[in-house]
């Protein structure tokens, strides 16, 4: 019958009930009685009267019971560390036993049991399961190694457990190795985060030095997956003859590239990644990037989210070394049954990947999304990519811009809307260039809904006042709402006003005269009002001031927003194939000063 059995009871005096069973000569009985303060512990009810009860199960040679019996203490230790205690001298006995399983197991729960009593009983126990003859033993004594260091680091320090840990580095057993990598890894960042020197500096925990260089990669080949990621990224971090190293590590991690796991395969290209710069010629190097592309390439022939996590670092890869994908970029072109957020990181893939030779192939493609898409977010996500393509080449502005304006005349509102935010910035970035536009756009002022449309065409009207005949009636209409508008609309509408005295003093004397007095007595929002009295008291003192300062050019507009900032770049690049690398963030922003919990899988 199943476990299942345990969660489905609705006895009283349950407790009363189970320390009798728990109390039983039979050990089938025994065994039921502790399963079944198990799944009422897992249900959230307070079995921790029981402690000395189950505590008293624990001498026995069923490793099934022992296990149960273990996760109890676990759970319970930090509430009753005083019972915790009775419990030692099994654990040190058991740290003893003939079999290697329950000697793991007696270590781990050791470790798991954050309680400072517990802490000084578990030095001499982990100190000979680290030089235990089965390797089994001693991969999991090197996990418990970190736990031991987060509660008390100076005992880790002083007993030895470093040097012993080190030794571990160049065991038989490759998945020994590839927890005391773990395990030295985790305490180097914990050391760091505590004031220590970071991870593979002099007077670190952790350093790789040469040697230990040839024992990691030995190793490598021959690890679990989990193995291999964690020694992937040891070495990322290694600093030593990077010169002489940088092509010997390229070889031996390559084949990684291969893999079938795609976190293998993302952390072996985070290691290539580390050292192509630093190998001695450019063709060596030109050799290396060809082979990224593949691996990245077929990483989008998985689950969708897995290639969500693909494109997020590839995003990364591209910013720095756009070269390595310029050959592929027809892969990252959506398919009808792409998610929408792996359409959206696509997308951006192209706009990254976008050159002049590929061009019109990429406008294409996103004028197919923009013009057919039904989804409206990856309608809007085209147009604002075609504004990108534009702001970061020249010569392809005009093609874009024509592209933009065929959109507009489809007429629908969410295209028009986003295709007039994309003009914006285009005639910010190439003023004088495009404004046979302007009366397009104009015709489209009933389509606009959203404040950032209508701000945009604002701005648009009042910086190119002198040349839209009708543009006092075109600011009149927008100014019929104006106490309602959204404040952004309410601000590009004061300033347009302005421009469009300075620009025809005559005409528009009386609709400034009615905007400032909105703005400056009407108003509720601050930064309205207060720039509305600069205004006022700009355009009173000395005309020419205000001409100088209202009719400045604008701030250029950045050539692609959406890029990563430089500094933050390295930093994200540094660690790909982690959670920072998709969110794009650094990894103190969302995991604070130290990381906690085990190095890896015990």
């Amino acid at each position: 019958m199943s476990d299942a059995k345990y969660f489905h009871t609705t006895k009283r005096g349950e407790i009363h009930e189970l320390k009798e069973e728990l109390h039983q000569l039979d050990k089938g009985k025994k065994k039921e009685a502790v399963k079944k303060v198990i799944a009422a512990m897992t249900v959230g009810k307070d079995v921790s009267m029981l402690f000395p009860d189950v505590c008293n199960c624990m001498q026995t040679p069923d490793l099934e019971l022992k296990k149960l019996v273990y996760l109890y203490l676990i759970n319970y230790a930090k509430s009753q560390p005083d019972l915790a205690i009775m419990a030692v001298n099994t654990f040190v006995k058991d740290a003893s036993d003939p079999n290697p399983l329950i000697r793991a197991l007696a270590v781990r729960t050791m470790g798991c049991i954050r309680v400072d009593q517990i802490t000084e009983y578990l030095a001499n126990p982990l100190l000979k399961a680290l030089k235990d003859e089965d390797p089994y033993v001693r991969k999991t004594a090197a996990t418990c190694v970190t736990k031991l260091f987060d509660i008390s680091p100076d005992l880790v320090k002083e007993q030895g457990f470093l040097e012993l840990l080190r030794g571990l580095l160049g065991d038989s057993n490759p998945t020994v190795v590839a927890n005391a990598v773990a395990a030295l890894c985790e305490m180097a960042e914990m050391d760091a985060a505590n004031g220590g020197p970071p991870g593979g500096q002099p007077g670190s925990i952790w350093t790789v030095s040469s040697g230990t260089l040839q024992k990691l990669l030995a190793a490598l080949n021959e690890c679990s997956e989990w193995g291999q990621v964690v020694i992937l990224d040891a070495l990322a971090v290694y600093a030593g003859d990077e010169g002489r190293d940088a092509e010997s590590i390229i070889e031996r991690v390559t084949p990684r590239l291969q893999h079938a796991n795609a976190a293998v395969v993302l952390s072996a290209v985070k290691v290539v990644l580390r050292f192509m710069d630093l190998v001695p010629t450019q063709e060596a190097a030109r050799a290396v990037a060809k082979k990224l592309a593949p691996p990245l390439v077929t990483l989008l022939s998985s689950e969708p989210e897995m290639q969500y996590v693909a494109l997020r670092n590839i995003q990364l890869v591209c910013q720095r070394w756009p070269h390595i994908l310029h050959g592929d970029t027809k892969v990252f072109f959506c398919k009808y049954n792409d998610p929408t957020y792996v359409k959206l990181e696509k997308v951006d893939v192209m706009v990254m990947l976008c050159t002049e030779r590929n061009l019109d192939q990429v406008l294409m493609e996103l004028k197919e999304y923009a013009s057919s898409e039904v989804d409206v977010q990856m309608v809007r996500k085209a147009v604002a990519a075609i504004g990108r393509c534009a702001l970061k080449l020249e010569r392809a502005a005009e093609k874009c811009v024509n592209v933009l304006l065929e959109l507009i005349q489809s007429k629908v509102s969410y295209v028009v809307q986003e295709s007039v935010v994309v003009i914006r910035d285009i005639f910010r970035k190439y003023p004088g260039r495009y404004e046979g536009v302007i009366g397009a756009l104009c015709e489209n002022l009933e389509s606009l809904e959203e404040p950032e449309a209508k701000a945009a065409l604002v701005w648009i009207i009042g910086h190119y006042a002198e040349r839209i005949d009708n543009a006092q009636e075109l600011l009149e209409e927008f100014l019929e709402g104006f106490a309602e508008a959204d404040a952004g609309v309410q601000l590009q509408l004061l300033t347009a006003t302005v421009k469009l005295f300075l620009k025809r003093p005559a005409s528009a004397q009386d609709l400034v005269k009615r905007v400032l007095a909105d703005a400056t007595a009407a108003a509720t929002n601050p930064d309205l009002r207060d720039r509305g009295y600069m205004y006022w008291r700009l355009l009173s003192a000395d005309p020419e001031t205000a001409k100088a300062v209202v009719l400045s050019a604008p701030p250029p507009v950045e050539a692609d927003a959406a890029a990563v900032d430089p500094a933050l770049l390295d930093d994200l690049i540094r660690q790909l194939a982690s959670l920072a690398s998709v969110c794009h963030k650094p990894a103190a922003s969302f995991l604070g000063p130290a990381r906690r919990g085990s190095a890896g899988p015990a």
